[in-house]
């Protein structure tokens, strides 16, 4: 598969995505309106779709059809939007843009967006458990709170707001985004594996690679963070300088930082290696080490 024909495909399939978490946001008939505005605003306003991307293609690659993950693949893109109306807030990293446009708490004020969060978090574990086999979708939506909660994504977000204005040592900065950033990308292998049907064999390989895939996302985005620019990137540049964290690139410099996310990068591509019929991950995988947003 050339990669225009890639490109292709992964379109298709975002645009699978979205239509789904649509008709999701006009099943919500929420009391209150501007907080269903608010959800709206952020879940379908723009954004890569790695993860719900990673759900569809690790279910086919162990041998499951679309319907057999797909409200999952919006429940985990419904829960990292959550995340970010969440990150944005001035009590977090109080950041004003987001994907290109004010964040939802500059459109819609501060409460209405924690709200509009909450929203989300609690609609996405309505999305995975309604996936067709029940029994996988209580196990999926349970490897989905436990990488989310405190032992996944929201204790990577404590680590970093405690080290803020602090020098993070090496072994600290890759557990705080193996968390904060790692942890979805590899609950989305683990429940597209389990979804499809996948043996313990494929979990844990699939497992390995989102581990690897996370890290090595994380390191491009802090490269990002210095040679790209807010238009290209959709959010504000700079902020982890301002607000005296450390970085990648502040820790290690540019050039390590890159040559540490293609190390990262090749050992993703090893697990494919091994998992097998994985092309389209394949291709992705290398997409993501080149990306310039």
């Amino acid at each position: 598969m050339n990669q225009a024909d890639f490109q292709r495909q992964m379109n298709l399939d975002v645009e699978m995505i979205e239509e789904r978490m649509t008709r999701f946001l006009r099943s919500c008939q929420p009391p209150y309106e501007p907080v269903l505005e608010a959800m709206r605003y952020s879940l379908l306003g723009g954004g890569k779709r790695i993860r719900p991307l990673l759900v569809l293609w690790f279910c086919r690659l162990c041998g499951g059809e679309d319907k057999d993950a797909l409200n999952a693949a919006c429940g985990i893109e419904m829960l990292h939007t959550y995340s970010l109306i969440h990150d944005d807030l001035p009590c977090m990293d109080n950041d004003d843009l987001r994907r290109g446009r004010p964040s939802c708490h500059k459109a819609f004020g501060e409460a209405v967006a924690l709200l509009a969060g909450d929203g989300l978090l609690t609609m996405a574990f309505e999305a995975v458990c309604s996936c067709p086999n029940r029994e996988r979708a209580g196990q999926a939506a349970l490897e989905l709170a436990r990488f989310a909660g405190a032992r996944g994504m929201i204790g990577g977000q404590t680590i970093d707001l405690e080290q803020e204005g602090k020098d993070t040592p090496p072994k600290l900065l890759d557990r705080l985004h193996r968390l904060k950033t790692g942890a979805l990308i590899r609950v989305a292998c683990r429940m597209g594996c389990i979804l499809g049907g996948g043996s313990r064999e494929q979990i844990h390989l699939a497992d390995r690679y989102g581990r690897h895939l996370g890290l090595a996302f994380q390191i491009i985005d802090d490269i990002l963070d210095v040679t790209s620019t807010t238009e290209d990137l959709g959010k504000p540049i700079g902020s982890d300088e301002q607000q005296h964290k450390t970085t990648y690139v502040t820790l290690y410099g540019l050039e390590r930082s890159k040559e540490l996310a293609a190390a990262q990068t090749q050992k993703a591509l090893d697990c494919l290696e091994k998992l097998g019929n994985a092309r389209h991950l394949v291709q992705l995988t290398n997409w993501l080490l080149e990306r310039t947003y």
